[in-house]
């Protein structure tokens, strides 16, 4: 059995958007704030990495992370005999950020150099080029950008791949976020009254994805509004996944994205395998993040669509835009000063007019880890249960259990 847009699915999403209402509603009962300005930018923290400098003129700061794992996945849900073992290096990074001239002036640089950074099984061609981005700095609250980094698309997306409480983002994530692009950059913070924040983010870009060759016309417009009614988070805990400060008083940030992309030639905008004839497409987000005491929710709706979603070649071959919609819902705590329990519920629906290419995907996830330098050094074991069509019986075709340790380590 196919499910699409059926009224199971949009009662799914009534529920859910009832919850991001009702929680954002009842945040506005008080008010509380910091006083400093905020965004998710990797913005610079000379405290962290190896710093070099020469008087007021230059300054870069050098950090590198990796990411060592070890998986396994099922044959099946009621079959537990191994059908693979994932063993490997998933990232290696080195970053490099700071100022040249003057402070105004800074630049953000990120390489890669795992295989699976690279994109080697969508291009054939290795990567190395996560972001390569120059800042000009207006004021604390107004800054523009020009070059390669991540659009303002879902939160978990934006959240550095080092700030998660799961080894992986989510399966919603995975098909339907907007990932990274070339463009202008624009970001603005205002100040609303009793501590509140609205943060502004806007982008013009070329809508085929990191390191692309010049293909056509057309281009990518994405906006993203964000409202924070009870002030901001310590150390931009917006975008960071569980409550690690224990933050003393309840927090929410809530952003809505909007982006179209014009002429696009790959499955998913930014990403996947190339199509055979351009298409445009619109997605749609809204998130929010929830933090207190230790506690932290995260909830994200993910959308996208396209008039005419097919494409095909002389020999009949067919790629589609993944179209669809998808959900991710984490809850957390932090049980010890260093210890954190974590729970995802996570699904994908594809659109109904690919429904007989895609299968609907439902997740489930428990997380454990233990922080022993914060999000820079930490241990992870994932546990979860994967199943197709919304058939969660153990025997059912397809379905299947998966396990993952992991450890980052990074400065």
């Amino acid at each position: 059995m196919k499910i699409g847009f059926t009224s199971y699915s949009l009662t799914r999403r009534f529920y859910f958007l009832f919850f991001m209402v009702s929680l954002f509603i009842f945040t506005l009962r008080s008010t509380y704030g910091q006083t400093v300005e905020s965004d998710e930018r990797a913005l610079l923290n000379v405290d962290e990495g190896i710093k070099f400098s020469k008087d007021s003129l230059f300054l870069m700061n050098l950090r590198f992370r990796m990411q060592n794992r070890a998986g396994l996945n099922t044959l099946g849900g009621d079959e537990f005999s191994v059908n693979a073992f994932e063993m490997r290096v998933r990232r290696l990074r080195l970053r490099f950020d700071g100022f040249v001239g003057n402070p105004k002036f800074q630049y953000y640089i990120q390489l890669a150099f795992s295989k699976a950074d690279l994109d080697l099984e969508t291009s054939m061609i290795a990567q190395p080029i996560r972001d390569a981005i120059i800042y000009y700095i207006v004021s604390d609250n107004l800054y523009f950008g020009f070059g390669q980094s991540k659009l303002p698309g879902n939160r978990q997306r934006v959240t550095s791949s080092g700030n998660l409480q799961f080894a992986d983002r989510s399966i919603a994530n995975g098909l339907f976020n907007i990932d990274r692009d070339f463009g202008f950059f624009a970001y603005y913070t205002k100040k609303l009254k009793q501590d509140s924040f609205v943060q502004l983010k806007g982008v013009v870009s070329s809508g085929d994805g990191r390191n692309a060759s010049a293909i056509n016309n057309g281009l990518a417009y994405t906006g993203r509004v964000e409202y924070l009614p009870l002030g901001l988070f310590k150390n931009n805990g917006d975008y960071s996944e569980g409550d690690l400060e224990f933050e003393p008083r309840p927090k929410i940030s809530i952003g809505m994205t909007y982006s179209k992309n014009i002429k696009a030639n790959k499955t998913s905008g930014q990403l996947g395998r190339e199509l055979f004839e351009n298409r445009t497409m619109d997605s749609f987000i809204l998130d929010g993040i929830f933090k207190y005491k230790g506690n932290a929710i995260l909830a994200e709706y993910m959308q996208r669509t396209s008039n005419d979603p097919f494409t095909s070649n002389e020999a009949g071959d067919i790629r589609y835009v993944q179209i669809g919609h998808g959900i991710n819902m984490q809850l957390s705590k932090m049980i010890y000063q260093n210890s954190e329990l974590a729970f995802r519920y996570s699904y994908v629906v594809p659109g109904d007019q690919i429904a007989s290419f895609q299968q609907r995907v439902d997740e489930v996830m428990m997380g454990y880890t233990y922080y022993l330098k914060g999000h820079r050094i930490k241990l992870q074991g994932n546990f979860g249960y994967k199943w197709l069509d919304g058939l969660s019986n153990l025997d059912n075709s397809g379905n299947s259990w998966t396990g993952m340790f992991q450890v980052e380590f990074g400065i």
